[in-house]
């Protein structure tokens, strides 16, 4: 895999079957009895992408960007018409924690470098291919959490965010700690990120 791209569902908390379809991991919010956000796999692998001509079933969740790509969406955002019509579903911070988290752990896994061409908003990736049917995609352009926050600053944030966890990660890793993939009991991924080279991207 060669970069890991990021998505708003625009849907609610909770993935519906056409999302887990497009998804590789979806972030869902519940706060019964308490906040919790955790980590939904979708029904396609992250290496379903590694070849989407091949006429096998892959994660379209990017226009254009499909092949060798892992698409990571934050279950919310229905209902968003811009910053002064947000819905009833913004984007949790405990979600995005658990978002940043995810990626830092996919970054180690598949050797993934932190970098604007690696780790990308579907907002982002639509800017640098407007030729694509991701021009002019929304997710990620709005923070809840940091409302101030220009819409191409927001990739630079999540970036520097993956960044800290991926240095803590890779700090437990050295010690010998098992660092653990923080996906849902009844996801297919193993729980464990093996403790192996990594892989070319």
């Amino acid at each position: 895999m060669k970069r890991i791209i990021i998505h708003w569902t625009a849907g609610t908390y909770m993935p519906n079957s056409v999302e887990l379809e497009h998804y590789h991991y979806l972030i869902d919010f519940n706060q019964v009895p308490k906040e919790k956000a955790s980590v939904k796999c979708g029904k396609c692998k992250p290496e379903d992408n590694l070849n989407c001509t091949d006429g096998s079933r892959y994660a379209a969740h990017t226009g254009g960007g499909n092949t060798g790509s892992i698409g990571v969406a934050i279950c919310g955002m229905l209902g968003y018409q811009g910053i002064k019509q947000i819905g009833n579903y913004p984007i949790k911070p405990l979600q995005m924690e658990v978002c940043y988290e995810l990626c830092a752990r996919l970054c180690i896994k598949y050797g993934i470098e932190i970098s604007k061409d690696t780790i990308m908003t579907h907002y982002e990736f639509g800017k640098k291919n407007p030729y694509t049917t991701s021009r002019g995609k929304q997710d990620i352009v709005y923070l809840a959490s940091n409302p101030s926050l220009p819409a191409g600053k927001i990739g630079d944030f999540i970036r520097n965010k993956i960044k800290w966890y991926q240095q803590k990660l890779s700090l437990k890793l050295k010690e010998g700690e098992p660092v653990e993939l923080n996906i849902s009991k009844t996801s297919r991924t193993p729980k464990t990120l093996e403790q192996e080279p990594a892989k070319a991207s």
